[in-house]
């Protein structure tokens, strides 16, 4: 998959971004500097166990991130604007409009005792000064765009009368409305049925292109994210250990731990082969290792790694932070 120009205009640049969660046995760093960008009609995957800091970074943009939730540093740019600058009337004013996200579960999205028809003219009138008859029009068209047969029928029908994947196209619908610049997509088609997933994933993926959104799928399965992404931001334990072009990551990563996420793929390995197995377990957000994350399940760290690796890059701006990377090491910026 190529990636967008690089000349492109970047529609998100998060930079260094903290949020912490105070907690009486101590501060959560769930999020603890983290930096990427995202261009006109790039889809970014951000991948990781649970726990990574995926959905928090994915709510610190949108700035759904409640107390004792708080964000500690960083900047997010959104065309140029600070988000966490931003006051909560301006928020407001964007989410939904220029930046939409799409929730895992489509009913933290639709109310259950409002028709589609409600929620979507409802969702264009409260950003634009249209008439009612356009507001319904543009909401038949988004649904037709998700591949909803019959949308002028269907648009009346209530949330429970929809199967799960045809809510979820609702809900990417209703993000669709105001045709964003940035869509931030939380793990949405997990709970779907494979050909169901696959539909939604290759609609998203035109949509995008058609539309030049940027797009930001957080999910914790990297074969979804193969197929869909142009570029991966690997994630562990709230930091951004790797990042880059889809290709790079998944046939010559650096960082073992996007190695042994791909390794633990079964689409990754021979058909009767032993699926590789990262040992142990994620660390515990209030007794994370000093330095690097992941020494204590590494199997080459070394007493370097008792320091917090910094970022190397690469050719062509990968970007990874490990003190024994995997393969050659490529000439560095």
């Amino acid at each position: 998959m190529s990636n967008p120009s690089e000349t492109s205009e970047i529609v998100l640049e998060v930079t260094d971004l903290k949020t912490h969660f105070a907690t009486p046995a101590g501060e959560v760093k769930s999020v603890d500097g983290v930096s990427f960008s995202v261009r006109r009609g790039e889809i970014l995957g951000l991948v990781g166990e649970s726990g990574s800091g995926k959905s928090i970074t994915g709510f610190s943009i949108i700035g759904l991130v409640d107390p004792p939730g708080r964000n500690v540093g960083g900047s997010i740019l959104f065309k140029g604007e600070d988000l966490l600058a931003a006051s909560e009337k301006q928020l407001r004013t964007l989410r939904g409009n220029r930046i939409a996200m799409i929730f895992q579960d489509p009913m933290m999205t639709l109310n259950p005792v409002l028709s589609v028809k409600t929620h979507m003219v409802e969702t264009v009138l409260a950003h634009e000064s249209v008439s009612r008859a356009e507001a319904l029009r543009r909401s038949i068209e988004a649904l037709r765009m998700v591949g909803i047969s019959q949308p002028e029928t269907r648009i009346e029908s209530y949330p429970h009368e929809f199967s799960g994947g045809m809510r979820q196209r609702v809900a990417i619908a209703i993000a669709l409305l105001h045709k964003p610049d940035l869509i931030i997509a939380d793990e949405p088609t997990t709970a779907l049925d494979v050909t169901i997933q696959s539909q939604i994933l290759s609609e998203v993926q035109v949509l995008c292109r058609e539309l030049g959104m940027g797009l930001i799928w957080i999910s914790h399965d990297l074969g979804v994210v193969a197929g869909l992404a142009d570029r991966i931001a690997v994630m562990y334990a709230g930091r951004i250990v790797e990042q880059g072009d889809v290709d790079q990551i998944l046939d010559r990563p650096k960082h073992p731990y996007t190695a042994g996420l791909i390794g633990s793929a079964p689409a990754a390995n021979r058909r009767g082969e032993r699926l590789t197995q990262i040992r142990g377990s994620a660390p515990h957000p209030l007794r994370r290792p000093e330095g690097c994350a992941f020494r204590t399940r590494c199997d080459f760290s070394t007493d370097a790694c008792l320091q917090e690796p910094t970022e190397t890059i690469g050719a062509a701006d990968y970007r990874w932070r490990c003190f024994n990377p995997l393969g050659a090491t490529e000439a560095t910026s």
